[in-house]
């Protein structure tokens, strides 16, 4: 009795750990996907070591519910498990007496658990490229978890296994508990298909979704020279960009495939750098490197090649003049007049002129459309920004 005590004294503590681990992923994922104005979590650290950026995925999620809330919900359950000889004494818990080998259940869950983590690792490790320590933590736990609840000098955790699905056969023997696993059973996947399909507590990840056609890093519906859809047409979009702008790259290839399919318009790339090198109307720091995109993007244009560049901005992201030069080559541009060009005074009035329309017009993000006084700040489905023009009157080609 006092080895099972100590033993779930150490799963009570591990899951309290596990609680307040969960707890923070939660807050984790809230601020990267809903608070514009959070700082970086403490487990960001670099490129790869980045809970922020494993947050803002779309595998942060399982039928629409946030990993992190996942894990809380069992880690809580686990701890109900621990309590729940004393809490079936009470009218309103008694169904908690089917629960007859506890310990059972919680190595299952937390070997369960633990296989479940370890495919998330794989996910995370060679398709995102990213790791979260904080979730590397939980599935140590899940791990830890699972050795201490099991009896391996008794059939380990094939016995915990075998011996909590004999619990759960005897439990729905019982015609009352059977038809309340039912109920639970029936309402759980109810409620697990409303969140899988519409997505209501993850939002982010329904528009990740919607826009997973335009966030291939390279843009398929690409087009070269300085006009991007019809010369004459009488229906302009005007597009405020940003090259190092993290949603940009996704409007840039939607308004690719807008000319693609309608005809009738013209897409009109004007700068709106969020760098206080060349926007005076910043008050702090942001997207650095984004004045010399704009500026060697102009530069490009007197060449003929404003969307060949525009789009190996978009591609590489560069910060850089060398690391621009380096780009540009392989466009057939002549090199020496395209930085003469982009540090001439002219195309600095260009930017500085482009700047102060946005200014004027109240637009200090990116990416904006405008169309005739007509302002949509940021990136709406494709579908939308097509109906929009049709009704202006664009007709499919």
């Amino acid at each position: 009795m006092e080895k099972e005590m100590k033993k779930k004294i150490s799963i009570a503590v591990l899951s309290l750990i596990g609680i307040v681990t969960t707890i923070k992923l939660a807050i984790i994922y809230y601020n990267a996907n809903f608070n514009p104005y959070a700082l970086s979590s403490f487990c960001s650290v670099n490129d790869f070591i980045d809970c922020d950026g494993v947050a803002k995925t779309i595998e942060s999620q399982f039928f629409g519910i946030p990993l992190a809330y996942w894990g809380l919900f069992l880690y809580s359950f686990i701890l109900m498990l621990l309590c729940a000889p004393k809490l079936k004494n009470y009218k309103l818990l008694k169904f908690l007496e089917v629960f007859k080998n506890p310990l059972d259940y919680i190595a299952s869950l937390g070997l369960l658990a633990f296989i479940i983590s370890m495919s998330l690792l794989c996910i995370s490790l060679f398709e995102i490229k990213k790791l979260c320590v904080l979730c590397a933590f939980t599935y140590i736990l899940d791990l830890l978890i699972a050795c201490i609840a099991t009896d391996f000098k008794n059939g380990g955790f094939i016995h915990s296994v075998k011996q909590s699905f004999r619990d759960f056969l005897d439990a729905v023997k019982v015609k009352s508990y059977l038809i309340a696993f039912i109920i639970v059973m029936l309402a759980a996947a109810g409620f697990l298909a409303y969140t899988g399909i519409t997505y209501k507590f993850t939002p982010q990840v329904k528009r990740q979704l919607e826009y997973r056609e335009f966030s291939h890093k390279k843009n398929q519906y690409a087009v070269k020279g300085n006009i991007l859809g019809d010369k004459n047409a009488k229906i302009k979009l005007y597009i405020f960009s940003d090259y190092q702008c993290p949603i940009c790259p996704v409007h840039n290839v939607m308004m690719h495939k807008l000319v693609k399919e309608l005809k009738g318009i013209q897409i009109i790339h004007r700068n709106l750098p969020l760098d206080t090198d060349c926007n005076p109307y910043l008050q702090t720091p942001f997207h650095y490197g984004s004045c010399v995109d704009a500026r060697y993007v102009i530069a490009a244009g007197k060449q003929g090649k404003l969307w060949d560049m525009n789009n190996i901005l978009f591609e590489h992201k560069p910060q850089t003049e060398v690391e621009i030069l380096r780009l540009a080559k392989p466009l057939g541009l002549d090199i020496q007049k395209l930085q003469e060009d982009a540090n001439s005074p002219e195309t600095i009035r260009e930017l500085k002129e482009d700047i102060d329309f946005a200014h004027k017009h109240g637009i200090n993000g990116t990416p904006t459309t405008m169309i005739g006084n007509d302002i949509y700040v940021g990136v709406r489905n494709y579908k939308e920004f097509k109906e929009l023009v049709e009704k202006l009157g664009a007709k499919k080609r």
